[in-house]
């Protein structure tokens, strides 16, 4: 016989599931708020930041040698900044939590070791965004190989990308860019963040993510088209503005998925 329930204490609610999480409804200006709130952490510890500008800087860069040398691969390459980008920014996540919580004093020792706590979860999270990283590279190179005969020539590759003769191709490679670019975004936009504060499971965070983005779907475009433009224009002069930029918006994603997923209930 089971054990009666000792009166005057209620029966445990059952386990909440992730879906009964309540989202925020979100406004066209909050985006710029996450902005502003990442530039004010960024100036409280510029240390850090900068570590991780430079970590962005020299991805630029290796972005760059890419398309010099393998220029088939660059678009899809390009989602490094969508695949390892998150990732990298485990650090500034910790930094702006530990400045917003007070759970402890951002440091840049702190802020390396930020994925050990849940290092098996991310692992699962990396493996599923590599996946749809690898067939994004493979779709790119179809591409190629149904718009060309034979690969551009290194040295006229520019010239030949934006001859109006191969609009058809600008426009299919970019369209399977943005759609696998968007998956990306769509699934890890808040997600690692989650994983690292809340220390959920790879699938409930990636739900939750995709959650938000169906939820308020204008203002996370908006979200995702700053955040494009915002890397674009920090790649301009070799890369150098990343090294602003790129902590900046690590910052500002962490304040976003702080704004969108309430804090647990244990903070």
């Amino acid at each position: 016989m089971a054990d009666a329930i000792p009166s005057g204490e209620p029966p445990s609610p059952p386990p909440s599931s992730i879906f009964s999480l309540a989202l925020a409804d979100l406004r066209p200006a909050d985006p710029i708020g996450w902005l502003r709130l990442g530039w004010a952490d960024f100036r409280r510890c510029p240390r850090i930041g900068l570590f991780y500008g430079l970590c962005f800087f020299a991805m630029g860069h290796a972005l760059l040698a890419v398309f010099q040398r393998a220029p088939e691969y660059v678009l899809a390459l390009s989602a490094g900044f969508l695949l390892m980008g998150p990732f990298l920014c485990l650090g500034l996540y910790d930094a702006s939590r530990a400045m917003q919580t007070h759970s402890h004093r951002p440091s840049l020792r702190a802020s390396l070791q930020a994925w050990k706590p849940t290092k098996g979860t991310m692992a699962i999270f990396a493996g599923v965004l590599l996946i749809l990283e690898m067939l994004w590279g493979r779709a790119s190179l179809v591409v190629f190989a149904v718009s060309f005969n034979t690969m551009p020539e290194k040295v006229n590759i520019l010239a030949m990308l934006v001859d109006p003769e191969n609009l058809g191709f600008l426009i299919t490679y970019t369209v399977v860019g943005g759609i696998f670019a968007g998956l990306i975004f769509v699934t890890s936009v808040i997600s690692i963040p989650m994983i690292m504060d809340r220390q959920t499971d790879a699938i409930s965070s990636g739900l939750t993510s995709i959650r938000a983005c169906l939820q308020n779907p204008g203002v996370m475009l908006l979200w995702g088209a700053l955040i494009t433009v915002l890397i674009l224009l920090a790649m301009l002069p070799l890369f150098l503005g990343l090294i602003i930029v790129g902590p900046v918006i690590g910052h500002a994603t962490w304040h976003a998925y702080r704004h969108i997923v309430p804090a647990p209930e244990n903070t």
